[in-house]
């Protein structure tokens, strides 16, 4: 691929991903799955490591994708909340473990099924849940303390805590509770939600 080809797609592919990471983060009505939304990733990102003179700061590979919303507060994270990075070869997954094993030459993995759903914040003073906050873009996020007060099962409050505790994970709607939601929205002739990430997403914010 020549510089100009390459200039013209990574514009394209920007524009495109920028389109779906507001449909997905921000609005929670995705139009692709999750996996064509990574292959257009992954070819943004191969093109700008052919070509690093068209990566630009505020690229997508550089950025998680929502935006804090006008209806909360904004929080801005103390650490940036950073996201995953999927592999989808066995040779994706071998760089990654010598990249790993450069800093941790002994490395022991652990390996877990990984919950789809929207990444929070959860701030504890004295062990008392006080604030709760979505990823945003990684740097700026969501204060939907109140609503996250109304999941019973999380925590608000946790014994023999330091002074100040900050927890990250997710916020997760089970298959079944999305057919639930989904059969009540059907039956009331509403708009239903696409899958249970952006059921969850969408019910907390």
């Amino acid at each position: 691929m020549d510089f100009i080809t390459a200039q013209n797609r990574a514009q394209e592919l920007t524009k495109q991903l920028e389109y779906h990471n507001n449909l997905y983060y921000n609005l929670d009505e995705p139009e692709i799955s999750d996996y064509d939304y990574d292959m257009l990733m992954r070819e943004l990102e191969n093109i700008e490591k052919e070509f690093p003179s068209l990566k630009s700061p505020m690229s997508p590979t550089n950025r998680v994708g929502g935006n804090a919303g006008e209806k909360f507060s904004p929080v801005t994270h103390e650490v940036v909340m950073e996201s995953l990075h999927d592999s989808f070869s066995h040779e994706e997954l071998r760089e990654f473990d010598a990249r790993v094993r450069e800093t941790v030459p002994n490395v022991r993995y652990v390996v877990e099924p990984k919950f789809d759903g929207l990444s929070v914040s959860c701030e504890y003073e004295n062990g008392v849940f006080v604030r709760g906050s979505t990823r945003g873009d990684g740097s700026v996020g969501e204060d939907v303390t109140e609503n996250l007060m109304t999941i019973k099962s999380l925590p608000k409050r946790i014994p023999n805590a330091p002074e100040y505790l900050e927890v990250r994970g997710e916020v997760y709607m089970s298959f079944n509770s999305f057919d639930a939601l989904t059969r009540r929205q059907e039956e009331n002739e509403e708009k239903t939600f696409k899958n249970p990430r952006n059921a969850a997403a969408g019910s907390l914010r």
